[in-house]
């Protein structure tokens, strides 16, 4: 084999085990690329209890209850399944009941997902991409989602924010 062959064949080889590699991750992390799944999803895939995962979907109107030392249960859906939440901690201040949340955690063996963090949506107008194709499929669309100029423009950098300052100064 001359000097040429023997480095083709390590680049190929090299080659071929990098591909193997990127497949063997790519097909490992397949599952957790989402990220969050909807009550709908956890429903379909049968998610064992103890797994870790996102949920994400709607906080449903008349489910929040508090309990004692800052327990709080709740139930989340996406317009086709409901999944009851239980949290021990304080909840963030965007959070109330009909708006969008997403809660990290896992099922328990009665199928209550057992959050350790819940996070709301930062404005009126923010959906989460997934929950709201998933209430387009529902029919629970509201035609005021995601609307532009629904929410409050502001300035788009600070060298933006800043110009519009100095201009207002000025006059």
């Amino acid at each position: 084999m001359t000097r040429k062959q023997r480095r083709l064949t390590i680049i190929g080889g090299a080659l071929f085990v990098l591909a193997v590699a990127a497949g063997l991750v790519l097909n490992a992390l397949r599952d957790s690329i989402v990220f969050f799944s909807t009550p709908t999803m956890v429903a379909e895939k049968h998610v064992a209890p103890g797994k870790r995962f996102r949920l994400g979907g709607l906080v449903q109107p008349g489910s929040l209850k508090k309990g004692d030392d800052l327990a709080v249960t709740f139930e989340v859906a996406d317009g086709g399944a409901k999944l009851p939440v239980a949290y021990k901690g304080i909840l963030p201040d965007l959070f109330r009941e009909g708006q969008g949340v997403v809660a990290e955690g896992a099922l328990d063996a009665s199928g209550v997902f057992k959050a350790d963090t819940v996070l709301a949506k930062h404005d009126e107008t923010y959906m989460p991409k997934e929950v709201a194709d998933s209430l387009k499929k529902q029919g629970h669309w509201k035609d005021d989602y995601g609307k532009p100029g629904a929410a409050k423009a502001g300035p788009v950098s600070m060298r933006e924010g800043a110009e519009k300052s100095a201009a207002g100064a000025t006059q």
